[in-house]
């Protein structure tokens, strides 16, 4: 369960049978604190890669931007892919279970755009990576 904010606009793309899947780059922040000694201990962000398939996949397409507020249910799940120059990579990722909308719109925006929209769990996540050979498209 992660609440944080999306770093960038999601990246949207749809597979062979018109399987719709997003990523979502989410920054979730760790406040700074003094310890008793005095020393301070400062803020830290960490980023995520969110992915999102389906049906929430395009609610994310629709309704989610750059700056907005996310809490998120998944699995972390890791996978290891070689880039274009050939150097192996890895990289964790949550796969998206659920997911509710936290940025509140103005009152003209809320009447087009639901505060809340919660994402009902697709098929299982174990199997999704297969619809693409093991492979996510980003």
């Amino acid at each position: 369960m992660l609440i944080g904010r999306v770093g960038a606009d999601p990246q949207v793309k749809y597979l062979d049978q018109g399987v719709c899947v997003a990523q979502v780059r989410l920054a979730t922040t760790e406040r700074g604190y003094v310890l008793q000694n005095g020393t301070q201990v400062p803020e830290r962000t960490e980023w995520h890669n969110c992915i999102f398939w389906r049906k929430s996949a395009e609610v994310v397409e629709k309704y989610v931007h750059k700056g907005d507020r996310l809490y998120v249910e998944g699995k972390i799940q890791s996978r290891d892919w070689t880039d274009r120059q050939g150097i192996s990579r890895k990289s964790i990722d949550i796969v998206v279970d659920n997911m509710e909308m936290l940025t509140t719109r103005s009152t003209a925006e809320s009447a087009a755009q639901p505060v809340a929209q919660p994402v009902q769990p697709t098929t299982p996540a174990a199997t999704k990576p297969e619809e693409n050979n093991g492979e996510y498209p980003f």
